[in-house]
């Protein structure tokens, strides 16, 4: 299949407004705001569908393979072609909530399921590149499906995920939670110790509250601890273990 290239200026014009639609994409790297990037899954891409689109300066934009072994990298500029394939990845590309946000599933204006997002660009190119992906944590005690959501095995294979942003059906909830010091907790499993959030839970000790929506006090943990009916062990018992982190502060 051939694919033409396509005008710099619209290609410009399509990397600016993802960086103004989709905030929550946004991975800063400078103070000014100038330089920074977001991660887009073009699914027609396959496996290797993962690109990272940077703000480099005011004129330019450089799209690259998440894996940089992939090969692709390509600058845009108003006044140079694009190929037509770097256009689709621009133009047809979902962009990924940003490493490290938390979002919640709302339902009747409750938040019942924590979203914690992992989109790390490698350091350097022989750096392990993991694969973007969202992990899905309900409160414990919400063992009723609807509660969920219907991405819940696999959400960025639903293309509605920015609908339901839109939606208000998924919130930033890092906002709440850093002005919510002392009462929401990490807590590493205990074989290991990252501060990220891929393998542990999240304690909510007291009720906070936004203007749209509210979230419960419990213990959020990942849906397939909950398939296999394992409950989470009570608040006190897991916040006495060793690891664990405010997250008033480590959101900050």
């Amino acid at each position: 299949m051939i694919v033409h290239a396509r005008s710099g200026a619209a290609s410009f014009a399509a990397c600016l407004r993802l960086f103004r639609r989709y905030p929550l994409a946004v991975t800063p790297h400078s103070a000014n705001g100038r330089y920074r990037s977001m991660v887009l899954l073009h699914r027609d891409a396959g496996p290797t569908g993962y690109f990272i689109l940077t703000q480099a300066g005011d004129g330019l934009f450089v799209v690259r393979s998440l894996n940089p072994h992939d090969g692709v990298c390509q600058e845009i500029r108003p006044e140079e072609p694009v190929s037509g394939i770097i256009h689709q990845v621009i133009t047809d590309g979902m962009p990924i909530p940003h490493d490290g946000a938390l979002l919640g599933w709302v339902t009747d204006r409750q938040v019942t399921v924590m979203l914690a997002v992992y989109c790390r660009q490698p350091e350097t190119r022989d750096s392990l590149v993991p694969v973007p992906h969202i992990r899905v944590m309900p409160m414990d005690g919400t063992s009723e499906l609807l509660q969920w959501p219907p991405f819940t095995v696999s959400p960025l294979d639903d293309g509605r995920l920015w609908e339901y942003v839109a939606w208000g059906q998924i919130v930033d909830i890092v906002p709440l939670i850093t002005r919510s010091a002392g009462r929401a907790f990490w807590v590493p499993s205990p074989d290991r110790r990252s501060l990220r959030l891929e393998e542990g839970c999240v304690v909510i000790t007291d009720n906070l509250s936004a203007d749209d929506y509210w979230l419960p006090a419990g213990v959020y943990i990942d849906h397939w601890t909950l398939r296999e009916g394992i409950q989470a062990p009570p608040p006190c018992r897991l916040l006495a273990l060793p690891g664990v982190v405010d997250l008033a502060y480590r959101l900050r």
